[in-house]
């Protein structure tokens, strides 16, 4: 074991405790007495926005994503920038974030029923999980008790945020420095298999890639043929996007894994996972078996909406998800 993986691993440890702990101060079924109709609501409020907008469940499993990874799961990414300050769904890298409309209209239910009980944060942790279950995943208990921040900070989102570009040991330092290890790193990116990326996330790769002037040479050419077909070179700065896992891009399944096997694993930071013996080895038990791969995510992602929490006296419940009280 080198250095860096060392450190990553000691850095992990520290930090999944860390995790544990506070994973321990948040309650499955929390709102069953304060607010009954807590996670009822929520659900209720997903399934509405399905209809016009089926391509959902992804966004929201994303803002849940960013959300956690930047000041840990505190709603944070809901907040509006203010005249002094740009917030974190402001960024460059948040600005194609969908699914606040789902919380807003959650929430406003849920402040006329039960006011001041249930946190933003909370809301998006319940949406993510109802994304799973309805994109045909295996649905999972979501522990509550997550309270709101009241800091949001667009230039956190740069270095706390892994981009496409991230190999496998920069994926590995990110992950745990939120506490959460390699395996977590691999069964998480699985959310991959649902949703789009817009062209310029990839348009480096394809057409330039570590500035060879040429496509990146794991990519499987046949892929990067049909890529290159809904991307090409001027799509940069448009909203031209492709499927993240086209063989089913609405279903959480193991087709994600199976993309990687044979190199057609869309951003750089899927790819790379097949750059470890041990990585490689762990995408292929996903690969050949969706349950247990289904099993693996709902577990995933109740560890990653324990990341540094705020719970008990710290933080606040708001009124309103885009501004603090």
């Amino acid at each position: 074991m080198g250095f860096r993986e060392a450190e990553a691993l000691l850095l992990t440890l520290v930090l999944g405790l860390c995790v544990t702990q506070l994973e321990a101060q948040l309650q499955v079924g929390l709102y069953r007495s304060s607010c009954p109709n807590a996670e009822k609501i929520v659900t209720e409020e997903v399934v509405k926005a399905l209809v016009t907008h089926p391509g959902l469940p992804a966004g929201l499993l994303r803002l849940h994503f960013h959300d956690c990874f930047v000041r840990g799961c505190d709603g944070s990414v809901l907040l509006d920038s203010t005249p002094g300050s740009t917030a974190e769904k402001d960024s460059p890298i948040n600005k194609s974030l969908e699914g606040y409309d789902v919380v807003d209209n959650a929430k406003t239910r849920l402040e006329a029923v039960c006011p001041g009980i249930v946190s933003c944060a909370d809301i998006v942790a319940f949406a993510a999980r109802d994304s799973v279950k309805l994109s045909k995943g295996i649905p999972y208990d979501v522990p509550a008790g997550r309270r709101d921040g009241r800091v949001s900070l667009s230039s956190e989102t740069f270095t706390n945020l892994p981009p496409p570009t991230f190999n496998l040991d920069q994926l590995t330092q990110n992950f745990a420095s939120k506490g959460l290890t390699q395996e977590d790193m691999v069964i998480l990116s699985g959310a991959h298999t649902i949703g789009d990326a817009r062209c310029s996330s990839i348009t480096s790769r394809l057409y330039n890639f570590n500035s060879t002037g040429k496509a990146d040479p794991s990519l499987d050419p046949a892929y990067a043929a049909k890529l290159k077909k809904k991307c090409p070179p001027n799509s940069v700065n448009s909203n031209r996007g492709v499927d993240m896992d086209p063989p089913s891009p609405t279903i959480i399944d193991s087709s994600y894994y199976r993309n990687l096997l044979v190199n057609r694993g869309l951003f750089t930071s899927d790819q790379t996972l097949m750059s470890s013996p041990v990585t490689a080895s762990q995408v292929r038990k996903s690969a050949f078996n969706d349950l247990l791969f289904k099993k693996n995510f709902g577990a995933a992602m109740v560890k990653l909406g324990g990341v540094q929490v705020l719970t008990g006296t710290n933080g606040e419940i708001r009124k309103k998800c885009n501004v603090i009280n």
